[in-house]
Parts: C-alpha cells; structure tokens; sequence
C-alpha cells in the first residue's frame, strides 16, 4: 500500500516483542513504548523539510541546515498515545502537543470524541498522531477526519502494532497520509483486540485495569 511503512529494524522488533511479554511491568512497558516511538518517528521524520542558516563554529563561519517552517505538532489519541510523546519529543523538543480524546462503544466499537485540542495554526505543521494499537481503524480515521476539520494537511500516523483490517482501513479512508506501523499482526479477536497483540496498551503503560 502506497504512504504505508512497516518497520523491520531490528531494534523495534526486539522492542516490541518485550511489550508483548506478559510479565513485563509498567515501568519498563511505558519505556520500551517512548524507545521505540523514539525509534519509529527518526524514520518517519526523514523527510523533514530544511533550509541553511548561518552558523559561526569554533574554526569559521559556515552554512548548514536546520528544519524549515512551522515546529512539529504531536497529537496523541488518548490516552493510550500518550505514552509515545516523549520519545518523541526527545528528538524534537519544539514540538506543539495537541490532544484528541477517543472512547470506543463496546457493543459497536465505534469511536465518539470528547475531547479535541490542536496546536494552532495546525495547518502549516507536520502533525504526528500517536496510539500504540491500530486495531479496527475506527479511533484512528475519526482522528485524522478531525485534524483535517480543522484545517491539518500533512499527516503522519504512527501505531506501534497494527491489525490488518484497521490498516486497510485507515489507508482507504485517508491515503494521503504516511502511515508508520512497528509491526503488523495477525488480526483481530471477536472483542477487536490485536491478536497476538500485547494487551490493553493504555492499561499497560498507565498501570491501571
């Protein structure tokens, strides 16, 4: 699929499949998730555009570049998506943070806003959604219809695990955006858990039930 990148570094795969254990604590999940957001938004941030300024170093002046034009806007789906905005913004300390607040039905798994806070001026910024998990797709294309209401144009989503089904659907619903998946599992249960998945990520990283 054209804009979709699955990440194969190894790396992110020994990270990842940490998450998955069981027995893993909530101190070092919420860690292994900030590394490998870490991880995954260098590569998806490869193509940010620079321009060369000025600068004096210790032996001359020289011309060297810098990233162009607005910061970077982080907006995490919450909660779980939380947990990948420090990674992030280790390598991008400048970085705006918005907030997207997504509940899912649980008889229809259909996802309702309730909260929504972007950066402004949101539509001449690089935005990077976050959440962990892209199961269904439902939170995720609701999010991205969101930022576009209010004027986002260049999207980039990143999931640490995806589903098969909410990735086709996602890139169905919003194929201009660059979707960034750490890896793609098998599927999902009759509940619309990833399969094998790593559990409740929100749970998980926040350490409640």
């Amino acid at each position: 699929m054209e804009n979709v990148t699955v990440l194969s570094h190894p790396l992110i795969q020994h990270k990842i499949s940490r998450l998955r254990d069981k027995n893993t604590g909530t101190n070092e999940f919420r860690s292994l998730v900030e590394e490998i957001a870490m991880l995954m938004a260098y590569e998806a941030l490869s193509d940010l555009p620079t321009e060369n300024i000025e600068v004096e170093t210790p032996i001359e002046k020289c011309m060297t570049p810098v990233i162009a034009g607005r910061k970077l806007a982080i907006v995490p789906i919450l909660r779980a998506g939380l947990g990948m905005v420090s990674g992030i913004t280790a390598l991008v300390p400048t970085a705006k943070i918005g907030h997207i607040g997504l509940y899912r039905d649980e008889k229809t798994f259909e996802p309702h806003e309730y909260y929504c806070k972007l950066p402004s001026p949101i539509e001449e910024r690089t935005i990077v959604v976050t959440d962990p998990m892209l199961a269904t797709g439902g939170s995720a294309i609701a999010a991205v219809n969101f930022i576009k209401q209010h004027g986002g144009r260049t999207i980039k989503f990143l999931s640490i695990i995806a589903a098969p089904e909410g990735l086709e659907k996602l890139h169905a619903a919003h194929p201009d955006i660059q979707i960034y998946v750490g890896h793609l599992d098998d599927g999902l249960t009759e509940k619309a858990y990833i399969r094998p998945g790593l559990g409740d990520a929100g749970d998980r990283i926040f350490g409640t039930k």
